[in-house]
């Protein structure tokens, strides 16, 4: 369950990146910084739950990332 909440809320960042590009691109009724703050948002709430899961022990880092 936690995966795939963290996998929806990073699908969620992507999608307000390519909501600012658009805008940036063609303009919008609203502006580019909406999109972005809402990523920034949204990244920042992905590295506290994944942090929060990790020290729950609901899910496990890598011991070896190499």
């Amino acid at each position: 369950v936690i995966k795939l909440l963290i996998t929806a809320l990073i699908l969620f960042v992507v999608v307000n990146m390519l909501f600012a590009l658009r805008v940036m691109l063609k303009g919008g009724e609203k502006p580019m910084t909406h999109y972005l703050g809402k990523r920034l948002i949204f990244s920042v709430l992905v590295i506290l739950l994944v942090l929060l899961a990790i020290a729950l022990g609901i899910i496990q880092p890598n011991p070896r990332p190499y």
